[in-house]
């Protein structure tokens, strides 16, 4: 008995206890209802048929079903990359908040949010494998061979060190390792904003590209990702809840109310970032000038301002403030339509960057001056699996971690 009790001091569990665990576990997402099972299948259906035309690119050639080109290399896939390690990142801001620096309100998001943002950065990592030419030769030469002065090289592996530290956190918090896990976290923040900082060199660094070349689009990202961050984490903590069928805790809402507030401040920033980098692009070079008008008035245009502007930037706003960052339902809906926005936004950043030909200064009259890309459906069809793979790992993740109920420690 003595020692069972010493067992149990010490964390360690006997064969009993494990086997008993996860009977609970399986039990527990068994007792789903059937709109989550078809949810489940349909999702998971939708990421088996976004493979096989993944496999379908690899097999037929890249420039065969990809619509990118000499002229524009980096397309909607880079934009998805983009896109989800963003969020990734700002998850982890978020939960670090909380988790690392003891703001108390902020802990029981925490293992939501950590968990979430290993699914969203296994995503980013979905798309750019197919974007890759031979995804398996860069991960060996990566590793064998590294370009120390490679912007892109430590971007992959800041990113690649950073989920290592996600998922030892993770764990940690699963076996109540607190102190550790907290040690983890703040590597993992670390990791995360070097990695995310140096995403925004890999454009910023361009001097070719006009649009991009400069400081802002390394700031730009940083408060990006916290405004990403805070959107993924009322978005899925509501769907969360109304899965399992369960009311928000006080400790739940207080902590979306700060979430949600910490988002309105983002978002206040952003706007700003956004509003300098187009006046400072008017007055910029030709080059860059050509680039914002074609955003700003082209056939961009809706694209900026109904989509990144309006839906991601003002709408999301607005509605916090009417919701006064009380009402769930109406931040629910912030959330919804700023995903779609920042997913334009990201294709903007990328896309923009691109279309002013290089040959414009030199006057090649048989040569457009502004290039078009349009998506093929190979790329539409990975982003809606990179798309459907976090909703299937979200609906797995709040069955088997029974909700992600953490307790303030």
């Amino acid at each position: 008995m003595e020692r069972k009790n010493n067992l149990v001091v010490q964390g360690v569990i006997s064969k009993e206890e494990f086997t008993q665990n996860w009977l609970q576990v399986l039990t527990e997402f068994l007792s789903g209802s059937k709109g989550f099972y078809i949810l489940l299948l349909l999702s998971s259906l939708i990421v088996f048929i976004s493979a096989m035309f993944g496999v379908n690119a690899m097999y037929i050639g890249y420039s065969h079903v990809y619509g990118i080109y000499r002229e524009i290399p980096w397309g909607i896939l880079i934009s998805g990359y983009v896109f989800f390690v963003v969020i990734s990142t700002g998850l982890s801001i978020i939960s670090s908040i909380g988790h690392v620096f003891g703001v108390k309100s902020l802990i029981p998001i925490g293992k939501r949010a950590i968990y979430l943002s290993i699914v969203t950065l296994f995503a980013g990592f979905m798309v750019i494998f197919f974007d890759v030419e031979n995804p398996f030769r860069m991960a060996i030469w990566n590793a064998l061979s590294p370009n120390l002065t490679s912007n892109i090289w430590w971007m992959g592996t800041l990113y690649s060190i950073s989920l290592i530290f996600m998922i030892f956190e993770f764990l940690l918090i699963l076996l109540s390792k607190h102190r550790y896990a907290t040690i983890f976290g703040f590597l993992t923040l670390i990791s995360k904003v070097l990695a995310i900082s140096n995403l925004g060199a890999v454009f910023g660094m361009l001097y070719g590209r006009d649009f991009w070349y400069g400081p802002f689009i390394p700031i730009y990202l940083i408060a990006s990702a916290i405004s990403s961050g805070c959107t993924a984490l009322i978005f899925f903590t509501y769907l969360g809840y109304r899965i399992r069928n369960e009311r928000l805790d006080k400790s739940m809402e207080l902590a979306l109310q700060v979430v949600g507030k910490i988002w309105a401040l983002s978002l206040a920033i952003l706007t700003f970032i956004v509003f300098w980098k187009i006046i400072t692009g008017l007055v910029g070079s030709e080059a860059q000038r050509l680039a914002i008008r074609e955003l700003m008035f082209g056939k961009y245009a809706p694209n900026f301002w109904f989509f990144e502007i309006f839906l991601g930037l003002i709408t999301p706003f607005f509605l916090l403030f009417v919701s006064k960052f009380r009402n769930i339902n109406q931040m629910f809906a912030a959330s919804l339509l700023s995903f779609i926005g920042i997913f334009f936004m990201r294709v903007d950043m990328v896309v923009i960057g691109q279309i002013v030909s290089h040959f414009f200064e030199y006057n090649v009259t048989d040569f457009p001056v502004i290039l078009t890309y349009k998506p093929t459906m190979h790329e539409i069809m990975l982003i809606i699996g990179a798309c459907a793979f976090c909703v299937f790992s979200f609906l797995i993740g709040e069955k088997v971690f029974k909700g992600h109920h953490t307790e303030i420690h």
